[in-house]
């Protein structure tokens, strides 16, 4: 092809000026124009003496070179010796040189222009791209003619090559093009190649991100472009992950950095910067941008969605200066910052380190304040949101001083004002004012100081109100701070569901919810299931209100797995199970009780949920149920009629045997179910009951040997009990409690039944050779309360540790 280019296709490896000489001309070289000395086209050509032409620099370097080392000075061509230094420069040869070097550039641009078809070989385009590249660095006026030619949108086409050769090379032609010429990068930018490029950015070859990157960095530079780069969707995101990524090259790294330093110049893109994880543009900004700027972040801070580190990245930064425009600035900036720390309060460690940094004082003021510029109330509903935010953190809000008379956040003047405002806004901030007390009352620190302040307010009833607010979110947060409040207020909350209309049929209602299993029921079953257990009213109420049949129907279908509900599915069965125990205290003086267990068979039903594992509050207080049902037991076991003896068995007695009745209870001797009269025995539930004493809570253990306790009491057969303990291999988990004695409660009992086993001889004897069981119930008689040490000092004289003188004073007596 006779419009072609030489030399290096890569163009890297050698001068402008030898890659010019090495390229086939449209116009030849003329032997005047090239310097005898460099070989190449002259620039600045200068005469000497003689006549001879010669680059300036070349020749100044030569002669130069001669004074240095001592020799004649000659003319490089001719090694005549010249007379004179002087060197005149030779005008019209250069102007010569310039014209001929113009029309050959314009042949070659239009040879190149040619080539720059996605048709061409791979090796016309380069030659092309290079000779494009060297043209614009040789000089300015090229930067125009290269423009004016329209080569540029030629060049940009180049990047749709099937070649990545030619790809890379474009994009490095175009980012040469771009540098310091803000025209071309006018150009450059035009249509879509802007998100062409960025396309690069997510190559899987390295080069072609590295050269993309580069171009862009050169691009960025113009602050006109830097909005329309940003707009490019991805763009800012790819570059972020870049300057994180390990796997890039490091000079790739720099530029894709250099390149969002650029970009911060637009506040939008440094908003998506943020919006992709680089926060610290944006936080200068709201730091040390005008008031307008500060404002617009402060804002867009709190439309992110941040992660609990950089929250806490970000409260340390910028936290302090949010606080004091909450302190001094105007509606507008007050909002803003507001906004900000809504977004960053709402994790337990940036909460933490916000309250440090003051924020409690304003924000409570904010909440309180009226008459004159109160905040307006979709700003103290965000207020409120904060302070609910700050409270979850667990801080200890007793040593944070809200002002100069050093009230607390628990003060009751300061409690009393939350419940007023509760009282008298709108749902939106009576529920965040109600998750302030819900994270007041969880922590056992400040919880009392709430309760007074309640009890002393006589706030009660209108927070039992709640429960049938139409607003999901309302009703949760005041169930979960009645749950909060139940432990320590459990008799006022009882006497208050009592005495109001609709709010014990609302926990009802949400409780029987059969959608799954949410946050409200857990609570509210909760709520219901810490009140006083033997509060007949209220478990009389709930008898008539059918709360019974519905609690035991969602136990069994969480038992059989019909039941979802994820996180809240334990608590949930936790509160059921605890509120189904209620009937079990009302036994003896409420026959509707007792037919419910009967009907609903709750003692087979408690046995099976002693086996609960992993469930120890389930398991504690089935074993409280089962003892409650088998002291009742004894007054339901329907006692066997005797027949009559006949007359002949009444004249001779001696001649009569007595009547045997089978199928008695040998504990209870009458006839007994575990359905009918709860009898541990029939049902079988001892050998679990048993299995629960080698439990790891020593609450599970305490609530099982006291429903033990049941079967060695005095109104039934003790040496029935004891065998059917020997059947169930129980003795030795009863001795094994009484040894470790994990709890006071625990030695008690155990105490107790073991003096009840050591009645009988035979176990007597095989204990009372036992050194260990000795020691423990000699450590119960020297330690244990007053009850402990008589049945302690009783057990001891049964293996004959203690004399037994009763004997001795009947015999003297």
């Amino acid at each position: 092809m006779a419009d072609s280019f030489d030399g290096s296709v890569d163009g890297g490896s050698q001068s402008d000026d030898s890659y010019h000489l090495e390229r086939t001309h449209v116009e030849p070289i003329y032997d005047a124009f090239v310097c005898p000395l460099t070989k190449q086209v002259m620039r600045d050509p200068v005469t000497l003496e003689n006549g001879q032409t010669y680059e300036r620099e070349a020749i100044e370097k030569w002669l130069k070179e001669c004074k240095e080392s001592g020799r004649k000075l000659v003319c490089p061509l001719t090694l005549k010796e010249l007379k004179s230094t002087e060197l005149n420069p030779s005008i019209a040869l250069r102007n010569t040189i310039e014209e001929w070097a113009t029309r050959n550039d314009a042949a070659q641009l239009d040879i190149a222009r040619r080539s720059l078809t996605l048709g061409s070989s791979e090796r016309d385009v380069l030659q092309a791209l290079n000779y494009v590249q060297h043209i614009f660095r040789k000089s300015r006026s090229n930067r125009h003619y290269i423009r004016s030619a329209e080569l540029i949108p030629m060049i940009i086409d180049m990047l749709k090559s099937s070649s990545r050769r030619v790809r890379c090379k474009a994009l490095d032609t175009l980012r040469i093009l771009a540098e310091e010429d803000s025209d071309n990068k006018e150009v450059i930018a035009e249509g879509d190649t802007i998100r062409t490029i960025v396309k690069f950015l997510s190559h899987e070859q390295s080069k072609e991100r590295e050269e993309a990157v580069a171009l862009l960095y050169e691009l960025s530079r113009s602050e006109a472009l830097c909005e329309k780069i940003g707009a490019v969707n991805g763009a800012i995101l790819i570059l972020v992950g870049m300057t994180s990524s390990n796997s890039e090259n490091i000079l790739t790294v720099e530029k894709a950095d250099k390149t969002l330093e650029n970009l911060e110049k637009c506040e939008r893109n440094v908003q998506q910067m943020a919006e992709n994880g680089r926060l610290q543009p944006l936080l200068t900004l709201l730091l040390e941008g005008p008031p307008e700027t500060k404002i617009a972040m402060a804002a867009y801070l709190g439309d992110l969605v941040l992660s609990n580190d950089v929250k806490v990245f970000v409260a340390r930064r910028v936290g302090s200066s949010l606080v004091n425009v909450m302190r001094s600035g105007n509606t507008q900036s007050r909002e803003a910052a507001l906004k900000a720390l809504n977004q960053i309060s709402s994790s337990e460690a940036s909460a933490k380190v916000l309250i440090e940094g003051g924020i409690l004082p304003p924000l409570v003021k904010d909440l309180f304040t009226v008459g004159a510029n109160p905040l307006p109330m979709r700003l103290k509903e965000v207020s409120a949101t904060i302070l609910a935010n700050l409270v979850n953190s667990g801080y200890d809000f007793e040593l944070v001083p809200l002002g100069p008379e050093h009230q607390t956040l628990v003060s009751e003047d300061i409690v009393h004002n939350l419940l007023h405002l509760i009282s008298n806004t709108g749902p939106a901030i009576e529920c965040k004012l109600l998750q302030v007390l819900v994270g007041l009352t969880s922590a056992p620190s400040t919880v009392q100081n709430v309760v007074v302040a309640i009890k002393s307010s006589g706030a009660t009833i209108s927070l039992i109100q709640f429960i049938e607010a139409p607003q999901k979110d309302l009703r949760v947060a005041s169930i979960k701070l009645l749950q909060n409040l139940s432990p320590l207020m459990g008799q006022e909350l009882t006497d208050a569901l009592r005495g109001t209309a609709g709010q014990l049929t609302g926990l009802i209602k949400v409780i029987s919810e059969t959608n799954g299993v949410s946050e409200e029921q857990a609570a509210a079953v909760g709520m219901l299931a810490d009140l006083p257990e033997r509060d007949a009213g209220l478990t009389r109420q709930l008898i008539d209100d059918g709360a019974f049949q519905v609690i035991i129907s969602r136990v069994i279908q969480i038992r059989q797995g019909e039941t979802r509900g994820g996180r809240f599915v334990t608590p949930y069965l936790e509160g059921l199970v605890g509120v189904l125990a209620r009937l079990t205290f009302v036994l003896a003086d409420n026959s509707d009780a007792v037919a419910l267990a009967r009907e609903h068979n709750l003692a087979t039903l408690f046995t099976d949920l002693l086996q609960s594992n992993g469930l120890d509050k389930v398991q504690m207080v089935s074993a409280m149920a089962l003892e409650n049902l088998s002291q009742e037991s004894k007054r339901l076991t329907q006692l066997p009629e005797v027949p009559e003896h006949s007359l002949c068995a009444s004249i001779f007695p001696c001649f009569s045997k007595p009547p045997v009745i089978t199928g008695l209870c040998p504990i209870h001797r009458g006839r007994c179910s575990l359905k009918d009269t709860f009898c541990l025995v029939e049902g079988k539930a001892v050998g679990k009951l048993v299995a629960c004493l080698d439990h790891t809570n020593v609450k599970v253990v305490e609530a099982a040997i006291a429903a033990l306790c049941t079967l060695l009491d005095d109104d039934v057969d003790i040496e029935q009990g004891v065998n059917i303990l020997c059947e169930v291999e129980g003795i030795k988990q009863i001795l094994d409690v009484m040894l470790e004695s994990r709890s006071e409660i625990l030695r008690q009992r155990s105490v107790w039944i073991v003096e009840r086993l050591l009645r009988t001889d035979d176990i007597a004897y095989e204990i009372s050779g036992d050194p260990n069981i000795s020691t423990a119930l000699v450590d119960a008689f020297r330690h244990g309360d007053y009850r402990t040490r008589q049945i302690a000092e009783r057990a001891l004289k049964h293996v004959d540790k203690i004399p037994n003188f009763s004997g001795v004073f009947q015999a003297i007596g």
